[in-house]
């Protein structure tokens, strides 16, 4: 998502987004050299790309060849609870982790790689470490709402504005199954709440307006024809 302010901004109280409750991945993604970090959910590619280093952009474009775009029947399932906490669930945080990263992405749910595991991982800040969540919902959310323009790795050329609340309560588990509660603001509520729709089968077309959802999908479907 490429975070652009809204006509009236509302002052946003700060909270504290790298709360200790919330453990990283055991192996830190950190960023290489020529790599670009940009504000996107998931991450879209945008006119700044040519400016990417060759290996950024060849491992930009492998690791985005995993991603299901619109039309797979995966982004429209919902997730399935994950009930096994073993080395199997790390090595799928850690390969979404770095798919994550490799796609220049600041959110990945698994059901974008076609997994039905409750899962999603995200990293707001650049160069800060990766964070896991399992089984994660929206315990609580505020009545303050931002509109903020999204876009979505499994939605390509596709940026829509998006309605939604400021503050957020997230629960979780983390991938060793110790149980999270995540108070987020800002920019890390939004990425939370846009993966957390990936893993009940909502993607930001069910949450923009009707003309921008049809523009939206005339944009696919000419990508598509290509």
């Amino acid at each position: 998502m490429r975070a652009v302010a809204p006509p009236k901004r509302c002052p946003v109280q700060p909270l504290d987004c790298a709360s200790p409750m919330v453990p990283a991945l055991t192996q830190e993604l950190d960023e290489e050299p020529g790599e670009e970090h940009e504000d996107e959910l998931d991450s879209e590619e945008s006119d700044a790309s040519p400016t990417l280093a060759p290996e950024v952009r060849a491992r930009r474009e492998a690791a985005l060849r995993h991603v299901r775009s619109f039309g797979d029947p995966a982004l429209r399932s919902r997730a399935l609870a994950v009930e096994r906490f073993d080395v199997r669930l790390h090595d799928e945080v850690d390969h979404m982790g770095r798919l994550m990263r490799d796609c220049l992405g600041i959110g990945l749910a698994a059901t974008q790689l076609g997994v039905l595991h409750r899962v999603l991982v995200y990293r707001v800040e650049s160069g800060s470490p990766v964070i896991g969540l399992v089984n994660p919902s929206v315990l609580w959310s505020g009545r303050e709402k931002e509109i903020m323009e999204e876009g979505c790795l499994s939605l390509p050329g596709v940026h829509v504005d998006v309605d939604r609340p400021v503050y957020v309560r997230v629960g979780a588990l983390s991938p060793d199954g110790d149980e999270l509660t995540i108070e987020a603001s800002g920019l890390e509520a939004r990425v939370l709440q846009h993966e957390i729709d990936h893993l009940d089968g909502v993607l930001i077309l069910d949450r923009t307006t009707r003309e921008q959802r049809k523009e939206a999908i005339r944009t696919l479907r000419e990508a598509t024809a290509d």
